[in-house]
């Protein structure tokens, strides 16, 4: 009986971590997430979830290298997911179909290799981000197409979606709702730190003009 009881109550502080961690990561507060998604895992290692979580806010931090540990683990205890054929890709030292087609694709138009890395990147992140959600696979050129719409809109390069569906050979349709998918789970943003390839940031400006703002206030606040 105290075996039942103690069991709970771990399981329960394991709960209110993963619930704490989740809020922090819809925040932003990465560092944060990880550490409560720790905490679940070692009060509950054998509950997967914990470290699937843990995964995707290391992606989103870009800290790969112990995303795909987690993600290792979360496989060891989850050998028959659906999501496991996914995830091993991650591990192949190769280059997957999309990720094959957008660096030919990007080459032929005479992209910079950083735009085409960043792109990559994108790829990576959403696939680890996705977590549990289905990902919605019909044709690599679709991804592709949208990969390199979205890094392109996020380094303010001069590009229509029309464009770029014509490249690929798609429909606009498709690269609009991929688009809209890697926009929303990523949470990008324009000049996104994440994938922003030029030497200057604008949002650096955006920065200093904040900091240098709050100085003024507290200058103007003082007695």
């Amino acid at each position: 009986m105290a075996k039942k009881r103690k069991r709970a109550a771990k399981n329960r502080k394991a709960e209110e971590q993963e619930q704490e961690g989740l809020q922090a990561y819809e925040e932003w507060n990465i560092d944060h997430a990880t550490q409560c998604f720790e905490k679940a895992s070692e009060l509950v290692p054998e509950e997967p979830d914990y470290l699937l979580h843990m995964a995707r806010a290391l992606a989103r931090s870009g800290n790969f290298d112990r995303a795909l540990k987690a993600l290792a683990e979360f496989m060891r205890l989850e050998p028959d997911s659906p999501l496991a054929e996914r995830f091993q890709q991650l591990f192949a030292s190769g280059m997957d179909n999309v990720e094959t087609l957008l660096t030919d694709k990007m080459a032929a138009a005479g992209t910079r290799l950083e735009l085409i890395g960043a792109a990559i990147q994108m790829w990576l992140e959403y696939r680890i981000v996705l977590g549990r959600n289905n990902l919605i696979m019909r044709k690599p050129e679709t991804w592709a197409a949208a990969l390199d719409y979205t890094v392109r809109k996020v380094n303010l390069r001069p590009v229509t979606r029309q464009k770029i569906a014509n490249f690929y050979g798609i429909s606009d349709g498709a690269v609009r709702d991929r688009h809209a998918d890697l926009v929303r789970t990523l949470d990008v943003m324009p000049c996104d730190y994440r994938y922003f390839v030029g030497k200057e940031n604008p949002l650096d400006k955006l920065v200093e003009a904040a900091e240098l703002l709050e100085q003024l206030e507290a200058r103007f606040q003082e007695p």
